[in-house]
């Protein structure tokens, strides 16, 4: 059985104005992924993703390319405090 994992997660480069949150937001739905994410003002993406191991890895790895007219130039994935309560997954 795969354990738990939180990450807290900020994404660079051409990210916002692709869709990339919305892409995002389906991934992790499908991967059954609780958590968030949103644009920062520099033009960034942040996000806070928590759940099975091997699915939160399996967004991380999807985050490296991100959706197709996405350019990810950093990814700086941290492990993250879990946040009980926290259910789905959402954009904002």
């Amino acid at each position: 059985m795969s354990g738990q994992r939180s990450v807290h997660v900020l994404v660079g480069g051409l990210v916002q104005g692709v869709g990339f949150r919305w892409y995002t937001l389906q991934r992790a739905d499908a991967l059954g992924l609780s958590g968030w994410v949103r644009n920062l003002p520099g033009g960034d993406v942040e996000l806070f993703a928590q759940g099975d191991d091997s699915a939160v890895e399996e967004l991380v790895e999807w985050l490296r390319e991100g959706p197709g007219f996405a350019l990810v130039r950093r990814l700086q994935v941290r492990e993250a405090p879990r946040r009980p309560g926290l259910s789905g997954f959402a954009v904002r």
